[in-house]
């Protein structure tokens, strides 16, 4: 049976043998399972059930299980296992994945971490914490393999062959002077394929991407991204080599700032672990605040119709199209936030972008007002007559595209004031809109109605 053909109901027969206490069985079924699978069962399970199927597992398939855990439940893992079988997982990871599910972790489990490894690896550990929080030196891997510029091509390879199984990558190879000062890099499938006494210098390309230590982790995720390469050269503040980020590595620091943002962008906040895993009070907890606040905002909506009271007591069927107008502007302004923070994570708008944002989305919304106001036009008017009609029009093109404007520039102010734009929710700009929406509508209601 192949990994793909694994049915959906393992994980209920491996919780089924670990009550029974069949340990072989579960044995059986985890050795069966790849261990991504395993590791998101192990996710779902309670810290006991967790431990007692992990530790059926093998040396090698424990690290790679062990691996594919967020850190959450790394560090969860670790506090239910003895010493020894503790060293050996702390000490088999690779220093930025350490480093990584150290982020977050109690000081006592940082404290064990760290007393467990061995005095090379603790070094290279200690060496990455180092660096500040989101930059690219938490996330890079400092084993690799710099070759230096002035050998051939054979001399290189043989130092790959030397130094390779210790590294976590050899396909991209950096290649620095005799001060460590980055020079360029080469593929490893160009020294495998070029002749062993050319001149290394002819291989190295010399104009490849590098980022610095300090930078953003995502912005250098980002950028392998759009350009491709499998792995990028991280430097120091005087150009010398200290590691590189790895493309599984930039993957995961762009999953992590996705799962932020659509966190944030659906009102919640962000957090770490199994969905499965939460309880209902910790999803509660994660988005009670956003609710309140939204909540509170709210209730602009309550006072703006308050001061319109005098207008609604002259026409009452103003009323009936309120639910309408503010459902369709904040819908109108959700849009265009979720498209603009999206265009600003993915880099295709900058910040000084603003303006074409603002006119282009002002544009969208006024075209988008415009067709909705013509179905409005006609069901108003076989409702409440054509009086009432022309105003839910009207209004609906103003409040449309009022609504995309808010909604594409908001991202962008909040990037400019260095705020997450992620922060600048839907549900934010819903609430938002909502209020100045009535607003325009009344507003609109006296100038075509005269009253």
């Amino acid at each position: 049976m192949t990994y793909t053909q694994l049915p959906d109901e393992m994980p209920t027969e491996l919780l089924d043998a670990l009550e029974r206490h069949d340990l072989r069985d579960a044995q059986h079924l985890l050795g069966r399972r790849p261990p991504h699978l395993i590791a998101d069962d192990l996710a779902r399970m309670d810290a006991v059930d967790a431990v007692v199927a992990f530790r059926l597992l093998g040396k090698d398939q424990a690290i790679e299980v062990f691996e594919e855990l967020a850190p959450v439940d790394q560090q969860a893992m670790l506090m239910g296992l003895r010493d020894t079988a503790f060293r050996d997982l702390v000490e088999n990871l690779d220093p930025d994945d350490r480093v990584r599910m150290l982020r977050e972790a109690p000081a006592k489990v940082v404290r064990r971490v760290l007393a467990g490894l061995s005095a090379h690896e603790r070094r290279m550990t200690a060496a990455l914490l180092g660096y500040p929080e989101g930059s690219v030196g938490r996330c890079m891997t400092p084993e690799v393999v710099p070759l230096e510029v002035d050998v051939t091509v054979g001399q290189s390879l043989d130092r790959v062959r030397l130094r390779g199984a210790d590294a976590e990558t050899v396909y991209t190879l950096p290649v620095v002077d005799r001060g460590r000062r980055l020079t360029g890099v080469v593929a490893l499938r160009d020294l495998v394929l070029s002749s062993p006494d050319d001149a290394l210098a002819d291989h190295v390309v010399t104009d490849a991407l590098r980022v610095h230590a300090a930078e953003p982790a995502e912005d250098a995720a980002r950028l392998m991204r759009e350009t491709n390469v499998l792995a990028l050269p991280v430097v120091d503040s005087e150009e010398r080599l200290v590691g590189l980020l790895t493309i599984d590595d930039a993957v995961e620091v762009i999953e992590e700032a996705d799962t932020e943002d659509v966190a944030r962008q659906s009102g919640s906040a962000p957090w770490t672990g199994h969905y499965m895993a939460a309880t209902v009070w910790q999803l509660a907890r994660y988005r009670i605040v956003w609710l309140l606040f939204l909540l509170l905002a709210a209730t602009l909506t309550v006072t703006v119709t308050e001061a319109f009271e005098s207008t609604l007591d002259k026409v009452t069927q103003l009323a009936m199209f309120i639910p309408l107008l503010i459902g369709t502007g904040g819908n109108a302004g959700a849009q265009a936030a979720t498209a603009a923070v999206r265009a600003l994570a993915v880099g295709e708008v900058r910040v000084f972008d603003l303006p074409a944002v603002v006119w282009r989305e002002c544009r969208s919304g006024l075209v988008l007002g415009a067709m909705l106001a013509g179905l409005a036009m006609v069901l108003g008017t076989l409702f409440v007559g054509v009086h009432i009609a022309v105003v839910v029009g009207v209004a609906l093109v103003i409040i449309c595209g009022w609504a995309a404007t808010v909604g594409g520039a908001m991202p962008l102010l909040a990037k400019r004031l260095n705020i997450d734009p992620a922060v600048v929710s839907a549900p934010m700009v819903t609430t938002l809109v909502d209020a100045t929406g009535l607003v325009i509508y009344f507003l609109t209601a006296r100038v075509v109605l005269g009253i």
